[in-house]
């Protein structure tokens, strides 16, 4: 049933095909008897009315007919290009089993198969060769339109498969949509195409994006800056989500420009707020708090990185603590070996520079043939208490790293975080078996429970950032924020937290369960934008009650509403 605030009467223009191929508007079968009468619809319909239920009955046999997921990805695209209340009431009715569908793992295998899979455009293409008429280009997707999120991304990192070139970004907006309730009419998704490194995609005749290679420095920032300054001029309310970009620019770029709009970086932000809201709940586990933990990340790039920041953020915050001796908790691991003086200025990015070690530390530590101190020494000398792996490294968590940390806590809190599935650094189950139970676990793909000595099933629970994100980008559109700040993060990362079934009992699951994700990330939007208000940040005013009160107005549902024949109407 949708909330009482829902929008359920619309006065539209269009008529006949104009309406049935608007996927905004089109009920197919939906459309009342009154409403094929008045919209000219009455013989390009079959005679019966179907429910919403009916179609979503039929839309859902027709999805299971498909034999693997990338034909199931191609569907529900098909279906989002015809009917957007079909279709989001499907996700919504089957959120569990579609989200793998339309998102990761295989919306990275359709984006990889994307020029030869494409059909029809989606959103907005602005490509740096065409930059001279970016302006002209913007406005023709988005005049007259009130634009509460915009998703872009140039393509660099694409969930895990690198460097696709182009790519549109969809995907994100669709689980704003979804589990926040935004509406997919005042979303947008933008391709920056700026070029692509990857031979297979140059080389290919079919390839739709530009063929030319990655273009970068001082070009590529211009063109990056001509487009936020659009969005800042034209939608200044919005939220503008940066999605997949490559590691030498994500947190290089959130940095430039967050003082001067709403903007967030899933990657690094949403990573990090719902790794440390699984931290949070593993240290409200074991009654301890964050500034007492010692934190080894195995894998560094954006997500690492960012996870990092954020743990750190939070022990200085949540704590009191301040951030020079938080940095001190921490030890970084990546592609070159643990993040060290002696690594030098070459290997160690400028982000970086807080969680560098003194080589005096590791003086007495033996070192591989590559001169690096491994995870496992590492493990044994610093003796952490949380463990996390974003490397993409398959089993880098062995068993002598996992059962030596096993040694040095009671309930040791570890999280293979590596998407897809099979590049996870240990599987769960193995984890548990080598902790005999101790382990408190999250992943970032979906895994069934592992079971305790006690025979008790334990549930692993998925650090997926569906859980938070949508709600800190809702709460940011709610509060029409000016910003989204490190408060309204944590503000929103504490409300998370506090939902943990594991609070309740220390055996079940970090997080909820990713089929209450809509209700998750309600709470998150309502605490995200009372934190903006509090700020000063918000353009706003209201309590705490009216903030729910807007925040169930304002949130977009998948249910047919009145349809009203104006010729001055929508459309």
């Amino acid at each position: 049933m949708a909330p009482p605030f829902t929008k359920t009467t619309f006065r539209i223009a269009a008529r006949g095909d104009a309406i049935l191929t608007n996927p905004r508007f089109n009920k197919g079968t939906g459309f009342t008897e009154k409403e094929r009468k008045d919209f000219g619809l009455t013989g390009r319909l079959p005679h019966r009315v179907n429910s919403l239920e009916e179609q979503c009955n039929r839309a859902y046999d027709q999805l299971n007919a498909r034999d693997s997921p990338l034909r199931k990805n191609s569907f529900m695209q098909s279906l989002k290009g015809q009917n957007w209340v079909l279709y989001y009431s499907m996700l919504q009715r089957h959120l569990r089993e579609l989200m793998p569908v339309v998102y990761t793992p295989t919306e990275a295998d359709a984006i990889a198969n994307y020029s030869h899979l494409f059909r029809r455009s989606e959103g907005l293409y602005l490509t740096l060769a065409d930059q001279d008429t970016m302006e002209e280009d913007y406005l023709e997707q988005t005049k007259g339109r009130n634009i509460d999120l915009i998703v872009c991304s140039d393509a660099e990192a694409i969930l895990g498969i690198g460097d696709q070139g182009v790519g549109i970004s969809s995907a994100k907006a669709v689980i704003y949509t979804v589990i926040a309730g935004i509406d997919p009419s005042k979303s947008l998704a933008v391709t920056l195409d700026v070029g692509t490194n990857n031979e297979s995609l140059l080389n290919d005749p079919l390839y739709v994006g530009w063929p030319h290679e990655r273009v970068r420095g001082e070009a590529y920032d211009k063109f990056i800056d001509k487009f936020v300054q659009l969005v800042r001029k034209y939608n200044p309310h919005c939220l503008l989500h940066f999605e997949d970009f490559g590691v030498t620019n994500a947190q290089r770029l959130l940095e430039l420009y967050r003082d001067q709009h709403a903007v967030f970086n899933d990657d690094v932000q949403g990573t990090g707020a719902v790794t440390l809201a699984a931290v949070m709940s593993g240290v409200g586990v074991t009654k301890s708090t964050l500034a007492n933990q010692r934190y080894v990340i195995y894998g560094a790039g954006s997500a690492g990185l960012g996870i990092a920041h954020q743990l750190r953020d939070g022990v200085v915050q949540i704590d009191d603590v301040p951030a020079e001796q938080a940095n001190k908790q921490f030890y970084l691991i990546d592609k070159h070996g643990l993040i060290k003086e002696s690594l030098g200025p070459e290997n160690i990015r400028e982000s970086l520079r807080d969680f560098v070690r003194p080589d005096a530390e590791w003086e007495d530590v033996p070192k591989n043939e590559h001169g690096e101190v491994s995870l496992l020494e590492v493990v044994r000398k610093v003796r952490p208490t949380v463990l996390i792996g974003c490397s993409t490294h398959a089993g880098g968590f062995t068993e002598d790293v996992i059962r030596e940390m096993a040694k040095g806590c009671e309930r040791p809190i570890i999280l293979p975080l590596s998407n897809p599935s099979r590049l996870v650094e240990v599987h769960p189950h193995l984890a548990n078996e080598w902790t005999n139970g101790k382990a408190l676990l999250a992943t970032g793909s979906p895994f069934p429970p592992a079971k305790m000595p006690n025979g008790k099933d334990y549930i692993i629970a998925e650090c997926n950032n569906a859980l938070i994100y949508p709600g800190l980008g809702f709460g940011a559109v709610l509060a029409r924020s000016r910003g989204l700040t490190d408060g309204m993060i944590l503000a929103g990362t504490r409300r998370l937290a506090s939902l943990s079934p594991a609070l309740k009992d220390p055996d079940a699951a970090l997080l909820p369960d990713f089929e209450d994700a809509p209700d998750v990330n309600f709470e998150v939007a309502v605490a995200v934008a009372e934190q903006a208000i509090a700020e000063g940040c918000a353009d706003v005013d209201w309590d705490d009650q009216q903030v729910r009160e807007k925040a169930r107005e304002l949130q977009w549902q998948p249910i047919y509403g009145e349809y009203i024949y104006d010729k001055d109407g929508e459309l």
